[in-house]
């Protein structure tokens, strides 16, 4: 008789065949790959005779911000390309800014999202969903100036700024742009000036006194 050794579990055959070809058509890594890196490999047969991609799902939304076409001037001529820049957001204070340069639209998209997700922060917020105090920070020529807000105001702001604070899930807020309008250097402003915060809880801590005197 041939000794055919012990059989493989179904979980053992998918790792291999990941090794080899990437993650099944079920989009689910047992490898803890990046999923959604590898999605322009995981395609799901229409009724058409396409291809539809499909979206990752980790909790992240995402919001377009801009989409820019840009040239490039090489030896045999020029070279179109765009540039994506996308917000990503669980709304419970988790949020990123990425970018992604691609020569279709699509592509660029999933490029600045996957960069989004690999730059995600923290936001500093209290039981009202705002800040729990003021902050401003510069980017490039951008300058972005937050402050807290009562609740039922909301979020008073615009442009980029206004999509990452939804995004964070930031309910009352206000919100200034000053200096340049460029989208994606305002979106990153923003995330430096939120990154400044510190919770009442981490300035107690760092005085070295009880959290119940930082008022008196």
């Amino acid at each position: 008789s041939i000794d055919e050794g012990p059989m493989e579990s179904e979980e053992e055959i998918a790792i291999a065949y990941e090794e080899l070809y990437g993650p099944a058509y079920s989009g689910e890594s047992f490898l803890g790959n990046d999923v959604y890196v590898m999605d322009s490999k995981i395609k799901k047969s229409t009724g058409f005779g396409g291809a539809k991609k499909e979206k990752v799902r980790d909790g992240f939304d995402e919001r377009v911000v801009q989409v820019r076409r840009v040239t490039k001037v090489v030896k045999g001529g020029k070279q179109l390309h765009f540039r994506a820049v996308v917000v990503v957001g669980d709304k419970q204070g988790n949020v990123g800014v990425g970018v992604g340069k691609a020569k279709e639209v699509i592509a660029a998209v999933q490029k600045s999202a996957v960069n989004a997700r690999r730059n995600i922060i923290t936001v500093p917020m209290t039981k009202y969903k705002t800040f729990p105090h003021r902050s401003e920070a510069e980017y490039g020529a951008a300058k972005v100036m937050l402050r807290p807000a009562s609740p039922g105001t909301g979020v008073i702001a615009g442009g980029a700024v206004r999509i990452v604070l939804e995004m964070a899930g930031v309910e009352n807020a206000l919100g200034k742009q000053l200096g340049s309008n460029n989208a994606l250097n305002n979106a990153r402003a923003t995330v430096v000036a939120v990154q400044r915060m510190k919770q009442f809880s981490q300035v107690a801590e760092e005085r070295g006194i009880p959290m119940e005197q930082l008022w008196k």
